[in-house]
């Protein structure tokens, strides 16, 4: 998913400057609903492998400008031979519903030529890219303000956050500062999310090599791609915007080298902001922390305020919000209780005529609120109208409380990894002793699975096997080479420090 457009720096495109040219205007294609009409004007590529090319055009429903996305195969028999595949993917990321992801609207097919094509829909980032914001800001600053640095650090984890918890998870695999767009507002939204699917079947190869120190150092060696490797992508975007520039910055031709990075970190102020980064970038992806739980490092992680919380909960239990918020919303005219108070042993009602004035627009919090600028981090949060579940949450709500076998699982296992580590948060009722099993699985439709379970000395690598069989996560024929990689690692952790095996 492409975005905003690079703008001159001597001087303003005829675009910005309010003359469009008569050839960029010019309606090339039309969707086959005819709501959305392909213009000639391009937008920047921000180095997405796989998408051909990006136009500019107009939502006629709407009566807003998106991104017209194009991906061309090179014949018709490789696209036959995908396309049950990449209709699935696309279907999931239609329902994608995000504040921190670049909306994917529609998608279609068009098999008409003998090039077939898929046509997707995007939002467009009129503001640009997070590198471009750099640019402008190195100019003027040394550093960026941390509390800034946090609040893009904390939309982007709650983004990934939302993708990684798919079922499976879904990876982005393209996560850098031009892949990252934010509003003039200061929202911040992660776009291109180019799946597997199209990194591989398409005929477009990435020859730019200038973001290459954003790719986690296992990229290649192994033919999954997981969050982890998101994590490690996070981690150079946290570090580019924290410093404003990495040193050896591949935008002249030149190769970031691990010295480099080293060196930019150590040149932060901010011990926490150093040990955030590290963390992230570290070589074992088995250590580095999942979004989530970078969410709660301790220079991320606040306990929310009464006021933030509920911005929430007016936002998601809302029908329809108005631009502003109402009198009777702000001043509480109804009279009606909004918070309960004891004080010596009497509680008391609160009600918004006891509050002293605002001092503040609350107006523009509140819709800061609305637009995903305060992700809530630490809490389920109890989701409206606006929000939509995560695929994992949906799921989870369908489940009986007791697990019923689902369907067989069809595809079979080409690659399989599978690591133990302390758990992170562990239960009161569970052992020291218990550790956190992540097994990662590469099917051979070129889909990712990752299954998450705690795991005690009890636990048999046998009976594990057999529940991931009966609830439909392998295939039958994959189950002991599954338990033995399994076995494996729960005879080589208990004990001894947590070590990945990897099995193919």
């Amino acid at each position: 998913m492409s975005g905003g457009r690079s703008i001159d720096k001597e001087r303003k495109s005829p675009r910005e400057s309010g003359e469009d040219s008569e050839d960029e205007s010019e309606i090339l294609e039309e969707s086959p609903c005819g709501r959305w009409l392909k213009r000639r004007e391009e937008v920047e590529q921000r180095d997405v492998p796989g998408i051909d090319c990006a136009n500019l055009a107009m939502d006629t429903e709407e009566g807003v400008e998106v991104v017209w996305n194009e991906v061309q195969f090179s014949e018709r028999k490789n696209f036959k031979a995908q396309e049950d595949k990449i209709q699935a993917v696309f279907d999931n990321l239609t329902r994608l519903e995000h504040p921190n992801i670049v909306k994917f609207h529609r998608y279609w097919t068009d098999t008409h030529n003998d090039k077939p094509r898929v046509i997707f829909i995007t939002e467009y980032m009129s503001c640009g890219s997070l590198k471009q914001f750099l640019k402008r800001t190195k100019r003027n600053v040394k550093r960026l303000p941390l509390q800034a640095w946090k609040r893009w650090c904390t939309q982007i984890l709650s983004a990934l956050s939302y993708l990684h918890g798919c079922v499976p998870p879904i990876v982005h695999g393209n996560l850098t500062c031009d892949t990252i767009f934010i509003q003039h507002n200061g929202l911040v939204k992660i776009g291109s999310v180019a799946p597997d699917a199209i990194h591989h079947h398409v005929k477009t190869c990435r020859e730019n090599m200038r973001n290459m120190h954003f790719i986690a150092p296992e990229y290649g060696s192994s033919q999954m791609v997981t969050p982890a490797m998101d994590i490690y992508s996070f981690g150079m975007c946290a570090l580019e915007t924290a410093a404003l520039e990495i040193q050896g910055n591949g935008d002249s031709g030149s190769h970031v080298t691990e010295e480099h990075i080293v060196r930019t970190v150590e040149s932060l102020e901010e011990p926490r902001q150093k040990d955030f980064i590290y963390r992230c970038i570290n070589k074992d992806p088995a250590a580095r922390p999942t979004a989530r739980e970078l969410l709660f490092h301790p220079l991320l992680f606040e306990v929310h305020s009464l006021k933030l919380l509920a911005a929430h909960t007016l936002v998601n239990t809302t029908a329809n919000i108005s631009e502003t918020i109402t009198d009777e919303v702000a001043g509480g005219s109804s009279g009606e209780a909004l918070a309960w108070t004891v004080c010596g042993g009497a509680r008391r009602a609160l009600a918004a005529r006891d509050l002293p004035p605002h001092a503040e627009k609350l107006e523009k919090f509140v819709e800061d609120v609305k637009y995903g600028i305060y992700p809530l981090t630490a809490y389920g949060r109890r989701r409206g109208a606006g929000r939509a579940a995560s695929p994992a949450e949906r799921l989870a709500e369908s489940q009986p409380a007791s697990p019923e076998p689902r369907d067989l699982e069809t595809r079979r296992v080409v690659n399989m990894m599978c690591s133990l580590k302390p758990h992170p948060h562990p239960h009161p009722d569970t052992s020291p002793a218990d550790l956190l099993m992540t097994i990662l699985l590469r099917m051979d439709d070129k889909m990712n699975r990752q299954l998450t379970c705690a795991v005690s000395r009890r636990d048999t690598a046998a009976a594990l096997a057999h529940e991931l069989v009966q609830l439909g996560f392998i295939h039958e024929a994959d189950r002991d080479k599954l338990c033995r990689l399994m076995e494996e690692s729960l005879r080589g952790s208990f004990g001894h420090p947590a070590r990945a095996q990897l099995a193919s």
